[in-house]
C-alpha cells in the first residue's frame, strides 16, 4: 500500500496577515477572560464588537484602564469601557423581512399529512424570518472598525452566537429556503458567496475578518446546481461559473493538493484541509493559548495551531477524526488526513462544474470536468474504499523531510465515522454495485441511534463525536440512500428520516427552539460538548427538517412520540 514518503512540510504553508483590529480585540478578549473569569465566557463575543470611534482612540482608552498584576482590571471599569467605545456583537447586522416570505407557500410540503407536523413544518418555515439580516452600511464605510466583512446582499445567519454568514451551513439552509419557496433568498445567499471569492479566491468559513485563513467544505457548486434546478436561471449559471473554477483551483493546488500512490503503482492527485495561520484563532484565542501552554516550544504551538485552524476548515471542531490521541486535543493533525468528504464534495463539484459549463453552452470546461471527476472517482476505488467494511475510510498520510517522486506514504484509517458514507451521496456511487454492501454496512456500524445518526463511535466530549448527530450528516447519508436506486436503502433512509424528525420535533416541544446539534442516543434531546455552549436557532437544522419533510412527507397516522422510534 505504502510507497516511501514524500515530503510534507509540516508548517511551512502560507499565513493570512492579521489586521491591527484583530491583534487589538484579542487583547481585549484576554483583559475580559483575567476579569470576569472563564464561566460563561464566549471568547467570539470580544472580537465581534464593532467599534464606535477609530482604532488608535479606542486603543488608548483600553491602554488606560487601571490594571493588577496579572493584567486584570475592575469588571465596572471594563464594562464602562465596552460600553463607551463599542456597540454590540450584532449590531453591525440589521435585520431584514426577507422579500420572499409568506406565511404559507403555495404547494407547500404536500406530502406532510399529519396536521401537527404541518403545523411545526410552518413554524420552522417562519424562523427564516428571524435569521435575515443585511450588513450594514457602516461596515463598508468603516471597514477597519468591524471584524464582519461587507455583503452588499441579504444573509441568512445559523442563529445565537453565528451572527453572520457561514459557508457549508449555508448549502442546508438553502435546500430549506428552497421547499419555502424563498428563491430570491436562497440567490441573495449564493451571490453572497460568490463575492466573497472573487474578492479572496475562495470562500472564508464566515465572513469575518478572523475567517479569511481558512475555507469550509466547498459545497458552492452544489449550492448554484440546487438553485438553477429550481429556477432554470441560465444567466445565473454563466455568471457564477468563473467563480466556481477560482474555488475549484484552491483546493486542487498549493498546501491542499496531495499526490499519492496505489498499491497498483497509480499516482493520484487528492485535496486535504490545511489552513493559512499557525496563530490561536482569534475568535477562540484565549481557549487555543491554554492548550498550547502544554507545548514545549514556540515550533510545536505554531504546529498545533495550524492545525486546529486546519480541523476548523473541515466543518468538523473537533472530532477525534483528526487526533492521533483521542484524549489529547494537542494531537490534532488536521493535515495529515486525506479525508473521504472533502473529496467527495470535490467529485461534486467536478460533476456541478461539468454540468453547469454544459448548460452555459461551454463544451470544452464540461468535458475537462468530467475527465477530471473520472480520475477522482478512480482514487474512491483504489484509494479510499474497504471492501472488508464496505465503507470509504479517511487516509492517514505520513510526513517526511525527504522528497521521493512516488507520493505520499498513507495508510486507511480504520475508525468508523459517519464521513465514512458521505460518497453515497454523489449520483455517481449509485450504479457502482457496492449500495446493498454500504447500507449492510451502516446497518451494523453502531452509527444509527435512536434518535439519528451518530457522528462516531467515540465518546470524547468533542462536539463532533459520539453521542451528537448533525443536521447535514443525516440528510447527506437520508439521502444518498434514498436516491440510490436501491428498495432497502430507501427503506433505511425513511426510517433514520423520521427518527430524525421526531427528535426535532420532540426537541422544539419541549424548549421552543431548533438546535445546533442532538443527542442521538435519546430522542428529544439536544447535544453537546466542545468549546462552547450548545447553540439555537438554527439555520442547517431548519433546512435539513424540511427537506427531509419535502423528501418523504408525514404520514396522517404515523405517530410522533419517541415510543414510536
Amino acid at each position: 500500500m505504502a510507497t516511501p514518503p514524500h515530503c510534507i512540510p509540516n508548517n511551512s504553508g502560507p499565513v493570512t496577515p492579521s489586521t491591527p483590529l484583530l491583534t487589538f480585540l484579542e487583547r481585549l478578549q484576554e483583559t475580559a477572560l483575567q476579569t470576569f473569569g472563564p464561566i460563561n465566557f464566549d471568547p467570539k463575543f470580544y472580537v465581534d464588537l464593532p467599534l464606535k470611534f477609530d482604532l488608535s482612540t479606542t486603543e488608548q482608552a483600553f491602554d488606560s484602564l487601571p490594571r493588577s498584576r496579572s493584567g486584570a482590571t475592575s469588571g465596572k471599569e471594563l464594562e464602562t469601557l465596552l460600553e463607551k467605545y463599542f456597540d454590540g456583537a450584532g449590531d453591525d447586522l440589521i435585520y431584514v423581512e426577507p422579500v420572499d416570505f409568506v406565511a404559507e407557500p403555495k404547494g407547500f410540503l404536500p406530502k406532510v399529512e399529519n396536521q401537527e407536523v404541518r403545523k411545526w413544518a410552518l413554524e420552522v418555515h417562519s424562523l427564516w424570518k428571524n435569521l435575515s439580516r443585511r450588513v450594514s452600511d457602516s461596515v463598508k464605510e468603516r471597514p477597519d472598525q468591524h471584524t464582519l466583512l461587507f455583503l452588499r446582499d441579504p444573509v441568512t445567519i445559523p442563529g445565537s452566537r453565528f451572527r453572520e454568514l457561514y459557508y457549508w451551513d449555508s448549502y442546508w439552509v438553502i435546500r430549506g429556503l428552497l421547499v419555502s419557496k424563498m428563491y430570491d433568498t436562497a440567490k441573495a445567499i449564493v451571490t453572497n458567496h460568490i463575492s466573497l471569492v472573487e474578492k479572496y479566491g475562495f470562500v472564508p468559513n464566515g465572513a469575518r475578518a478572523y475567517y479569511t485563513n481558512r475555507s469550509q467544505p466547498p459545497l458552492l457548486s452544489s449550492m448554484v446546481h440546487e438553485l438553477y434546478k429550481m429556477t432554470k436561471d441560465d444567466g445565473f449559471v454563466k455568471r457564477s461559473l468563473p467563480a466556481l473554477l477560482k474555488e475549484y483551483h484552491f483546493w486542487n493546488s498549493g498546501m491542499h493538493k496531495v499526490t499519492i500512490q496505489d498499491s497498483k503503482a497509480h499516482r493520484h492527485t487528492l485535496s486535504r484541509y490545511y489552513a493559512m495561520w499557525n496563530k490561536p484563532r482569534p475568535e477562540s484565542s484565549t481557549i487555543d493559548k491554554e492548550f498550547a501552554s502544554k507545548l514545549s516550544d514556540d515550533t510545536e504551538k505554531e504546529i498545533f495551531y495550524r492545525e486546529v485552524a486546519s480541523a476548523a476548515e473541515s466543518g468538523w471542531d473537533f472530532s477525534t477524526r483528526w487526533m492521533r490521541n483521542s484524549s489529547d486535543l494537542t494531537s490534532l493533525a488536521a493535515t495529515f488526513v486525506i479525508p473521504v468528504d472533502l473529496n467527495a464534495f470535490l467529485l461534486k463539484t467536478e460533476l456541478d462544474i461539468a454540468f453547469l459549463a454544459k448548460v452555459a453552452g461551454d463544451k470544452d470546461t464540461a468535458e475537462h470536468f468530467l475527465e477530471a471527476s473520472s480520475a477522482r472517482k478512480r482514487a474512491f476505488s483504489s484509494v479510499f474504499w474497504n471492501e472488508e467494511k464496505g465503507q470509504w475510510l479517511d487516509c492517514w498520510i505520513s510526513y517526511s523531510s525527504t522528497c521521493k517522486d512516488g507520493g505520499e506514504a498513507w495508510e486507511q484509517n480504520q475508525n468508523v465515522f459517519a464521513s465514512n458514507f458521505i460518497p453515497l451521496w454523489i449520483e455517481l456511487f449509485h450504479s457502482d454495485h457496492k449500495v446493498e454492501k454500504v447500507v449492510r454496512s451502516l446497518e451494523t456500524s453502531g452509527l444509527l441511534c435512536a434518535a439519528g445518526i451518530a457522528t462516531s463511535l467515540t465518546k470524547s466530549g468533542q462536539q463532533w463525536d459520539f453521542p451528537n448527530g448533525w443536521a447535514p450528516l443525516q440528510h447527506m447519508i437520508i439521502e444518498g440512500l434514498a436516491r440510490s436506486g436501491s428498495v432497502k436503502a430507501k427503506l433505511v433512509a425513511e426510517t433514520i428520516a423520521a427518527r430524525w424528525l421526531r427528535t426535532n420535533y420532540i426537541s422544539y416541544k419541549k424548549t421552543g427552539v431548533m438546535h445546533e446539534k442532538y443527542d442521538v442516543e435519546q430522542c428529544g434531546e439536544y447535544g453537546g460538548g466542545g468549546e462552547y455552549q450548545p447553540q439555537t436557532g438554527f439555520g442547517w437544522t431548519n433546512g435539513v427538517v424540511l427537506a427531509l419533510l419535502e423528501e418523504f412527507g408525514w404520514p396522517h397516522d404515523r405517530k410522533l412520540d419517541c415510543e414510536a422510534q
